[in-house]
C-alpha cells in the first residue's frame, strides 16, 4: 500500500509509524485512557485490510481518531487531536526544505524531468524552480481551497502551472507584434521606435519574444505575417540607395539585381536572427522561450509576395538546423513552426505549392512545422484564421468596439484538466451514475478554474509593463488594472480533458472509433461544450473547451488509477491515458481514417486541439507526406506528423541506433557509444533532451524518454 503525503509523493505505508504516533499522544494521558498494544493492532490490522493500493496521509490519520473513539479513549483521541493539529501547523510553517535541497543537490528527479525544455543543473534553471516549489506549496496549503487540492492529488482533476499561481500572471498568448513594430514600444524603461528595415525589426521582435517569455509562464505566438512590410521597407531603402549611386550609369535591370542581391541577404540574417536569438537567450524563468512563429499568406496581403520570401527562408533554416557545440547541425527545439495550408498552396496547381513542398520537406527531417487547414479553421472560427497559442490553445472569436474581429493581443487565463477515465471507472457502466458524478465533477473544475481567475482579477499593469501597458496585450495606463480585459471572451480560460477513449471502453466497451462509442464519445464532448458555454454565459467569462496537449499528464492520471483501481485492461494497464479525443495509438487506422474520424471532435474542441499521425522513415517518404498534407487541408483543421527516431549528438546521424555484439547501443554511423549523446527525438512534444538508462539484464537495454 502506497501512503500518499500531503506533498503528493507516494511512500510505502508503514505500521510503525502509527505506532509511535499513537505513543506520543499515550504519554499524554493517565494510564488507563491509554491505547493497548492490542488496540494498536486492531487499528492497524484495520488499515491494512482496508486493501487500499493508494491512501491519503488525511484518511489514515481519519480512521486513527475514529477507532480510538470507538474504543472509548475519548482523552487520548483528544490528544491525538491535538498532536495532528500541532503537526499541521509546523508544516505550514516550511514544507519545501527538502525538495529545494534535493533540487540544489540534483536529487529531486521529479522536478528534473518535469520540463524537458528545462535544465535543472543550471543556476538559473535551479533559482526558477526554487520559487516554483515555494508557488507550489503556498499554492496546496493556503491558495486553493482544500477540496481542489485533495481533488489534484487524487488525480480528479489537474491545476496546471501551480508552480506559478503564486503571482498574478496567466498562461499563453498571441502577441500583437504589429501593433508593437508599427507603434513602437518600451522595454527596461527604454523606447523602442518602429524599425525602419527588416534586420531591425527582427531583433526587435526577438526582443519582445524573449521580455514576454520572462513575465508570464506559458507559451507565446508570433504571426510572420507582420514583418512583411518592413522587408519592403528593406527593399526601398536597398533600390534608393542604389539608384542615387548608379541610375542612369548602368541597366535598370543591374540595379535591380544589385538591391535583389542585398535584399536576400538581409532576408537570410533577419530569419537568422530570429531562429538564433530565440534559441540562445535565456528568460528569467531559466529556458528559452517557449515560441511558436505563424506561418501564412492572405491573398489580399499588399506584402503576400514578402511574406511568401520569409516564409520560405525560415523553412530553409529550419531544414537546415543549427549546429551545436560539437559543430553539428541539430533540429532546434525552438521556435515551433504552423504553416496555413490555404486554396493558393494547398498541392492542388496553386502560385504557392512551392512553399508547401518545402514545408514537407522540412516537416520529414525537422518534425516542423505543423499544419492547420485555412479551409477547415474557416469553418469553425467564423470565417477567421488565427495561430494557436504556444500551448496550442485556441481563442474564441471576438470583436471590439467597432465589430472587427480580434485574436492577437488576447491570452489564456490558466487551464485545469478533468480525468475522464476515472469517472468510468467509478461508475461501472452505470450511465446515470456517469452523467451525475461528471457534473459534479465539472462543478469543481469550474471552482478550480475560477481560482485562477479570482488570481488574476485586481491586477495592476504594472506588474508587467510589457504585456499591459506597451502593447504586447494592452496599452493601459500606469496603474489601471487589467479585470476588463478578463471579462466578455476577450481572453479564454480552459476546461482540459483526458481520455475519451478510455472512458468510453469503461462505459461501453468498445473504442469511440465504432458506432456504438462514436455516439457516447460525442455525446460526453458536446456535453463538456454546452457546460463551458453555460458558465460562459453565467459569468461573462471566456470559457472554453481545450484538448490538453499534456502527455505528462496522461501518464500521471494513468498512474494514480493505477494505484488506486488496479489493472483494468485496455485502460490502466497501459501506463498511460490517450489524449483528448484522441484514437489510441494501438488502434489499427490509417492515417487518413485517423485524421477524417478526430476532425468531428476537433469541431467540438474549439478551445484547443490538435491531431496527429505518426509515420515511420519520414525522410524516405516525401510523397506520402504530401498526400497527407493534401488530405489535411480538406479535412481537419490542426495536425501534425509524429515519427520516432534516434539522434546521435556527435555526428549527427537522424536513423535507428543499433545493439551491437556486445550488447551495447552503437551510433551506425560514426560508432559512438556514449548513452548521453544519443537522443531519441519524439515528436508528440520535440523532446531534445537527456535519455534515462536502465540497463537490466545481460541482453536487455530498456530506455525511457520523459514527456513521450
Amino acid at each position: 500500500m502506497k501512503v500518499i503525503k500531503r506533498d503528493g509523493r507516494a511512500v510505502d505505508f508503514d505500521r510503525e509509524k502509527i505506532r509511535v504516533a499513537i505513543s506520543k499522544a499515550n504519554k499524554e494521558v493517565k494510564p488507563k485512557e491509554r491505547a493497548t498494544k492490542e488496540d494498536m493492532n486492531e487499528i492497524i490490522t484495520y488499515i491494512e485490510d482496508l486493501g487500499k493500493k493508494r491512501i491519503l496521509v488525511e484518511d489514515i490519520q481519519d480512521i486513527i481518531e475514529q477507532k480510538l473513539m470507538e474504543l472509548q479513549k475519548y482523552e487520548l483521541s483528544k490528544k491525538y487531536i491535538v498532536y495532528r493539529y500541532t503537526r499541521a501547523l509546523v508544516r505550514k510553517q516550511n514544507t519545501t526544505d527538502e525538495s529545494i535541497l534535493g533540487l540544489i543537490r540534483n536529487e529531486n528527479k521529479e522536478l528534473a524531468e518535469e520540463n524537458s525544455n528545462k535544465n535543472t543543473m543550471l543556476a538559473s534553471t535551479q533559482r526558477d524552480y526554487i520559487a516554483g516549489e515555494v508557488s507550489r506549496d503556498l499554492t496546496k496549503r493556503m491558495l486553493l481551497p482544500e477540496k481542489i487540492s485533495k481533488a489534484h492529488e487524487d488525480g480528479i482533476l489537474h491545476f496546471h502551472d501551480a508552480d506559478y499561481f503564486i503571482q498574478p500572471i496567466f498562461n499563453c498568448c498571441l502577441i500583437n507584434i504589429s501593433d508593437m513594430l508599427d507603434n513602437g514600444t518600451v522595454m527596461n524603461g527604454k523606447m523602442i521606435e518602429s524599425p525602419k528595415s527588416f534586420q531591425v525589426a527582427c531583433t526587435v521582435t526577438t526582443q519582445i519574444i524573449a521580455a514576454v517569455a520572462s513575465n508570464q509562464y506559458g507559451g507565446q505566438s508570433v504571426d510572420l505575417i507582420h514583418l512583411g512590410k518592413y522587408l519592403r521597407k528593406s527593399y526601398n531603402k536597398f533600390k534608393k540607395e542604389i539608384e542615387s549611386k548608379y541610375k542612369g550609369k548602368i541597366p535598370d535591370d543591374i540595379i535591380e539585381g544589385i538591391v535583389q542581391d542585398r535584399l536576400k541577404a538581409e532576408l537570410k540574417a533577419g530569419v537568422q536572427t530570429i531562429q538564433y536569438q530565440i534559441n540562445t537567450l535565456m528568460t528569467t524563468n531559466g529556458q528559452s522561450p517557449f515560441v511558436t512563429l505563424f506561418l501564412h499568406l492572405e491573398k489580399d496581403d499588399p506584402y503576400i509576395k514578402e511574406n511568401a520570401m520569409i516564409i520560405e527562408e525560415v523553412l530553409r533554416q529550419r531544414y537546415e538546423g543549427i549546429k551545436n557545440e560539437a559543430g553539428v547541425y541539430v533540429t532546434p527545439a525552438f521556435p515551433k513552426l504552423v504553416y496555413v495550408l490555404d486554396e493558393f498552396n494547398c498541392l492542388k496547381g496553386g502560385e504557392y505549392d512551392y512553399l508547401t513542398k518545402l514545408a514537407v520537406k522540412c516537416s520529414a527531417k525537422r518534425m516542423y512545422p505543423d499544419y492547420i487547414s485555412a479551409k477547415k479553421m474557416r469553418e469553425n472560427y467564423e470565417g477567421n484564421v488565427f495561430s494557436p497559442m504556444g500551448c496550442r490553445s485556441f481563442l474564441s472569436p471576438w470583436k471590439d468596439e467597432n465589430g472587427n474581429y480580434k485574436f492577437e493581443g488576447r491570452f489564456n487565463q490558466g487551464v485545469v484538466s478533468i480525468n475522464l477515465p476515472q469517472i468510468g471507472i467509478i461508475a461501472d457502466g452505470d450511465e446515470d451514475k456517469f452523467w451525475k458524478l461528471l457534473d459534479e465533477r465539472l462543478e469543481l473544475c469550474k471552482e478550480a478554474l475560477m481560482c485562477r481567475h479570482y488570481a488574476l482579477l485586481g491586477t495592476h499593469s504594472d506588474i508587467s509593463p510589457i504585456h499591459w501597458q506597451y502593447g504586447a496585450l494592452a496599452r493601459l495606463k500606469k496603474g489601471e488594472k487589467i479585470d476588463k480585459l478578463l471579462y466578455g471572451g476577450y481572453s479564454t480560460i480552459s476546461l482540459g480533458y483526458i481520455g475519451i477513449y478510455e472512458l468510453t471502453k469503461l462505459m461501453k466497451g468498445v473504442s469511440h472509433t465504432t458506432p456504438d462509442g462514436h455516439d457516447f464519445a460525442v455525446k460526453v464532448m458536446k456535453h463538456l461544450k454546452e457546460t463551458v458555454t453555460r458558465w460562459k454565459k453565467e459569468t461573462n467569462i471566456g470559457f472554453a473547451l481545450y484538448g490538453t496537449p499534456a502527455e505528462s499528464l496522461c501518464y500521471r492520471f494513468a498512474r494514480i488509477d493505477k494505484e488506486k483501481f488496479g489493472t483494468i485492461k485496455d485502460v490502466t494497464d497501459k501506463g498511460y491515458y490517450t489524449n483528448s479525443y484522441h484514437v489510441d495509438v494501438r488502434e489499427k487506422i490509417d492515417a487518413f481514417d485517423k485524421l477524417k474520424f478526430e476532425s468531428e471532435f476537433q469541431g467540438i474542441s474549439t478551445g484547443g486541439c490538435i491531431s496527429y499521425i505518426e509515420i515511420p522513415n519520414m525522410a524516405k517518404n516525401i510523397d506520402a507526406l504530401e498526400s497527407v498534407v493534401q488530405f489535411i487541408y480538406d479535412n481537419i483543421q490542426y495536425a501534425e506528423f509524429n515519427t520516432k527516431s534516434d539522434y546521435c549528438h556527435v555526428c549527427g546521424f537522424d536513423g535507428e541506433i543499433i545493439i551491437n555484439k556486445d550488447n551495447e547501443w552503437e551510433c551506425p554511423n560514426c560508432g559512438n557509444k556514449d548513452h548521453s549523446k544519443m537522443t531519441v527525438v519524439r515528436r508528440t512534444c520535440g523532446y531534445l533532451g537527456e535519455n534515462f538508462w536502465n540497463v537490466g539484464k545481460t541482453k536487455e537495454i530498456k530506455q525511457r524518454v520523459m514527456h513521450l
